[in-house]
């Protein structure tokens, strides 16, 4: 497949991810999942590629679509990993281990409106308050009594910025160890 036909490319005037740095990944994330990685390939793993970012740029692949592809490559190299540990340490081991981060989860989202997270300085942007409290509910809701939410939901949710609101990593943590536990339990 060429480099310009892997995704649709970002419409103008909009910026898109940087063409090379995609496929660079692709390729590296390939040859990881088929057991082939080349000399000085950086690590590959389900937690990995939900932190990627590739730089911006004009006519770049179309940030919907890579996304997307990428979302589906974490869930495979989740299950495989999933299958690799209870091949290890067996499905009760890996089930362990996730009932732990969904303790740790529910414990910090149990926490009281407006204290769930650390606060920014007043001067400083972090996500909404609010809207992160509404939705940790949600989630705290999923763990106590199975309400139904996606995964992608926890993938895609957005907060608005506030002044004085929670910090921003602290919010994306908890939202990427709630992804860690959906995965481990598909």
């Amino acid at each position: 497949m060429s480099s310009s036909s892997t995704f649709p490319r970002a419409r103008k005037p909009k910026l898109g991810y940087d063409t090379d740095q995609v496929e660079e990944f692709l390729r590296v994330a390939r040859r990881a999942f088929d057991g082939t990685p080349a000399p000085g390939d950086p690590e590959v793993s389900a937690e990995k590629i939900r932190l990627t970012a590739f730089g911006m740029q004009k006519g770049g692949y179309s940030t919907a679509h890579v996304d997307a592809a990428l979302e589906r490559l974490e869930d495979a190299f989740a299950a495989r990993e999933r299958q690799i540990a209870a091949r290890l340490h067996g499905d009760e081991a890996w089930l362990r281990e996730a009932r732990t981060t969904a303790q740790v989860v529910s414990n910090r989202l149990a926490r009281a409106d407006g204290e769930r997270f650390e606060r920014v300085n007043p001067l400083v942007l972090g996500y909404s308050v609010k809207e992160v409290d509404r939705f940790a509910e949600r989630l705290s809701r999923y763990f106590s009594d199975g309400w139904p939410i996606g995964i992608d939901d926890v993938r895609t949710v957005t907060f608005r910025a506030q002044r004085g609101g929670y910090r921003e990593s602290q919010v994306d943590l908890v939202l990427d160890a709630v992804v860690d536990v959906m995965l481990a339990v598909r």
